[in-house]
């Protein structure tokens, strides 16, 4: 991604955290017998099942395994988003001085800057995609209500201006339960949280993400993905006809 994208990536770093409490234990989850007046307690663990999935062909497949890629390249990031907002909430909830908290902010940007520059250049626009929108996942608010919240409304504007310019929206909004790239986006995820391959962490935008991965059904639809890589593949196959043509 160009070098621009990333900076308004890196201010979009400082995201909320929302941790889940521990809870006390309730029986009625738990299976248990008596045994000489004694009891046993036997804890079962929750096991989540997710529809099998289908695929139209082997290509579809491929496909999915390459979206999924980006998904678990982009999820980290807007987990760290997600804490680093709580943090700086936190935080400025302590500052009184509009003036030390302006400056303060500006402090965290520029560390966040130093430290995340290089991996966030390497996002392709796909990734950025993807963690736009799971930075309304987890923190509740898209990318440019939260830098309109940090810093100003008409900052936010340009940084969205320039953002557009690649094909990226700070007000992407996370809607799986009817966008089929957000949905694919959770059916990632979920299946991550059921094999641990992705940390959980509770998000902010409250959906009933199991039963909206549930009620497609297994359903997998690429074709947006398939469509982007063949108008690629004319593009590049003009030029190389035009020479052809040239040297006869």
């Amino acid at each position: 991604m160009k070098k621009i994208v990333v900076i308004y990536i890196l201010f979009v770093g400082l995201m909320a955290h929302a941790q889940k409490k521990d809870q006390a234990p309730n029986f009625k989850d738990k299976y248990y017998s008596l045994i000489d007046a004694d009891s046993l307690m036997i804890h079962l663990n929750e096991v989540a099942i997710l529809p099998k999935h289908k695929f139209s062909s082997r290509v579809d497949v491929r496909y999915y395994l390459w979206f999924k890629r980006k998904v678990y390249k982009a999820y980290p990031y807007a987990i760290l988003a997600a804490k680093r907002l709580d943090s700086l909430n936190v935080r400025l909830d302590k500052i009184t001085s509009k003036r030390k908290k302006k400056k303060y902010i500006k402090t965290v940007q520029s560390y966040l800057e130093k430290e995340l520059t290089k991996r966030l250049k390497k996002l392709t626009r796909t990734e950025g995609r993807i963690l736009l929108k799971l930075i309304h996942r987890q923190t509740g608010k898209t990318a440019f209500n939260n830098i309109k919240e940090l810093r100003s409304g008409w900052k936010a504007f340009w940084y969205n201006t320039t953002a557009n310019l690649f094909k990226l929206s700070l007000k992407s909004e996370y809607k799986p339960e009817s966008e089929n790239e957000d949905y694919l986006i959770e059916d990632v995820i979920q299946r991550a949280y059921i094999n641990e391959i992705l940390a959980y962490q509770e998000p902010k935008l409250k959906k009933e993400y199991r039963k909206i991965v549930s009620d497609r059904k297994g359903a997998i639809n690429v074709n947006v993905y398939k469509e982007m890589f063949a108008k690629r593949k004319k593009k590049k196959a003009k030029p190389e006809k035009l020479k052809k043509v040239k040297k006869t």
